[in-house]
């Protein structure tokens, strides 16, 4: 399996638009109704990635204690699903519903949201300030399948408690690393 690096994106960018059918609720939802005036956590994620699924059960954690904190997170999914048919809308939600998402799960089936945010893998975290300008893009941690690191969201946390004390994100950050996304 190869793997993937997210592409460096300019910090201080600003959060594209979209509007994605959400695989839970079934509802068309727009960053402009997610987002939060304290910060926006963007994931692309996907449900056969076996680096996602090596943080998941992580990523539901930390943003369960960071949603009340007031930080919104919005998962997308932008693969091909015919080729990839464990990443349908319907096994998104399955997902989901088995691991207690507290987040949307969205489905980018024109792959234009992720083609606009320059994704390139999964997971890959694009952290947005109040104003949803970019601060930080790059891993959860340090931790991938296979190698001894821990798996507790370092990187993110690191990003989302410095956004919270008013404090500048670090401009040295990693990028995610993972499955490609699966281009139509």
């Amino acid at each position: 399996m190869a793997v993937f690096s997210s592409d460096k994106i300019l910090l201080g960018s600003s959060a594209l638009s979209f509007n994605l059918p959400d695989s839970i609720s079934g509802k068309t939802l727009s960053l402009d109704t997610l987002k939060s005036d304290k910060a926006t956590v963007i994931m692309f994620i996907c449900n056969h990635c076996p680096y996602v699924k090596h943080v998941l059960i992580e990523m539901v954690k930390l943003s369960n204690e960071y949603i009340k904190k007031g930080v919104a997170f919005i998962a997308i999914s932008s693969n091909d699903i015919e080729k990839y048919p464990e990443d349908s809308p319907q096994n998104m939600k399955n997902l989901a519903l088995e691991i207690k998402m507290p987040f949307v799960y969205l489905f980018d089936e024109s792959q234009d949201v992720a083609r606009s945010y320059d994704a390139v893998c999964t997971p890959d975290f694009y952290v947005y300030d109040g104003r949803l300008k970019l601060v930080y893009h790059g891993q959860m941690d340090d931790s991938r399948p296979g190698n001894p690191n821990p798996n507790n969201g370092k990187d993110l946390r690191n990003a989302l408690d410095c956004i919270l004390n008013k404090k500048p994100v670090p401009e040295n950050q990693k990028p995610s690393m993972g499955c490609s996304i699966k281009w139509k």
